[in-house]
């Protein structure tokens, strides 16, 4: 008996896995990527499909801790200084495409004679983008530190930014709302205050001492729960405060993303995150329900046409007035075509508010599944028709710049020195890894910059950037 249930409690592990295992490879192979393999897998086995799972949202809730540690990952690659960089991009770009995203999508609700509260929630819905989406297809072309992708990654936090303020909308639109006293809104804004300055305290003071005490003591899986422990309290600290989860865990990895344990941290994080962005595909997939589809088949195809049409048409339009190529704006509207999941979170709110009803909110659920759906066979289509066209000229300019004098050395003994010294004489760009925590601490009261990692493991390379470096330079005494 005991054995039986064990067996059933098993079941739903391995044909999650299962689904993952079979789908991607083969969607790999033939070209349509790892986001629709997955996708399409989650159909199969959902709830529509053979049904082996009847509860998509209970997978989804989980999931999202994949899209949490993703940008704790992006943080890591983004310093305080770049990421100031960027503010221009952040707050002005971001706005200015969310503006006119919303107005055309809220739009195209009226022309579908919606009633002005159903247009907004569904164009509130559509506006934000998949994040978990776009990252991943960023991710598989290699575009995240290019200039466009940065561009994307920065809309991207912008719209993070606004989940909290829709919600507030939302409950603002309800037929019995309440309005809230002057006192409680200060309240609620002195308590995410407190929770942005009390992460960024904790991030300065206390994270690297931590994860120096905890390398000193050679224990990697003690590392890799510290690093679990960083995402997952930096989530939940903005969560309880009322705002983005994702925002939080993006924070945590700008605010390490100067630390000499760097590269470490992002090589414990990343078969987590990646177990879980696909489990979130995999239930976004089993959320289409295709009873709904088949009854509104009209109104959900038109709606996905039209709301894909005109957010990619807007995206274009800001992307060419803030003087972007053709190619890449087209490319930016085209990626970022789709709702996104938050879209799920919004429409329950809507839904409790009593702003729409089910009817409604399963449509438009259905709409924006199928836009991420869409969303990675219009990016095939786009890279196969750019690469027989005119994709030669931005492709080659975007990797020499970003490849230009990389270079990747391991170790940091007296050969070490030596090598990194005739490098840096020469102005090369050198990432420098070892695994010493006292050589570490040593080299950086001279002013080198020395990232904490075991240069044997594949994982650590990867987090290096060994796959883009123009060369490695091995500057270790263990011949092994």
């Amino acid at each position: 008996m005991s054995s039986e249930a064990h067996s059933i409690s098993l079941i739903a592990p391995v044909v999650l896995l299962a689904a993952a295992v079979i789908a991607v490879p083969i969607f790999k192979r033939i070209g349509l990527g790892s986001v629709l393999g997955y996708l399409i897998a989650g159909l199969v086995i959902g709830p529509f499909g053979f049904a082996f799972f009847h509860d998509s949202a209970s997978i989804l809730h989980i999931a999202e801790l994949g899209i949490v540690m993703y940008l704790f990952v992006i943080g890591l690659e983004m310093q305080p200084s770049h990421l100031w960089s960027l503010r221009r991009e952040i707050f002005g770009l971001g706005t200015l495409q969310i503006i006119a995203c919303a107005l055309a999508l809220t739009g195209v609700g009226l022309l579908f004679g919606f009633k002005w509260q159903v247009a907004f929630i569904g164009a509130a819905g559509f506006v934000l983008t998949s994040t978990a989406i776009v990252m991943q297809l960023l991710g598989d072309r290699g575009d995240i530190a290019q200039p466009q992708g940065q561009k994307i990654v920065a809309i991207l936090l912008f719209e993070d930014l606004l989940i909290v303020p829709l919600l507030a909308i939302v409950a603002f639109m309800a037929p019995n709302h309440v309005v809230e006293s002057t006192s409680a809104r200060l309240e609620n804004i002195g308590i995410g205050l407190i929770a942005i300055a009390g992460l960024i305290a904790a991030g300065y003071w206390l994270l690297n001492p931590l994860f120096r005490l905890l390398a000193a003591a050679k224990a990697r899986e003690v590392m890799t729960a510290a690093a679990l422990l960083v995402v997952l309290g930096a989530a939940l600290l903005m969560q309880v405060s009322g705002l983005s989860m994702a925002m939080g865990a993006f924070l945590a990895g700008v605010l390490l993303s100067e630390s000499t344990f760097r590269h470490q941290i992002e090589a414990d994080i990343e078969p987590f995150r990646g177990i879980l962005l696909g489990l979130f595909f995999l239930g976004v997939g089993m959320s289409l329900d295709l009873s709904i589809v088949k009854q509104n088949w009209q109104l959900i195809l038109s709606g996905v046409v039209a709301m894909m049409f005109a957010k990619s048409v807007m995206i274009y339009i800001v992307a060419r007035l803030t003087k972007s190529r053709h190619t890449e704006a087209l490319d930016r509207a085209l990626l970022m075509a789709q709702g996104g999941e938050f879209a799920f979170v919004l429409f329950s709110a809507a839904v409790s508010a009593q702003v729409i009803d089910n009817t409604i909110k399963s449509n438009l659920t259905a709409i924006i599944v199928l836009s991420m759906v869409l969303t990675p066979i219009l990016g095939i289509l786009f890279k196969r028709f750019t690469e027989t066209k005119d994709s030669v000229s931005l492709e080659n300019v975007n990797i020499a710049e970003g490849l230009s004098g990389s270079i990747l050395m391991i170790g940091f003994g007296r050969f070490g020195q030596v090598t990194s010294q005739l490098l840096l004489a020469r102005g090369v760009d050198v990432t420098i890894i070892d695994n010493d925590i006292d050589m570490i601490q040593n080299a950086e009261k001279f002013g080198f910059k020395i990232y904490y990692g075991d240069g044997c493991r594949l994982d650590i390379l990867h987090a290096s950037g060994a796959s883009t470096a123009e060369a490695i330079v091995i500057c270790v005494d263990s011949k092994q």
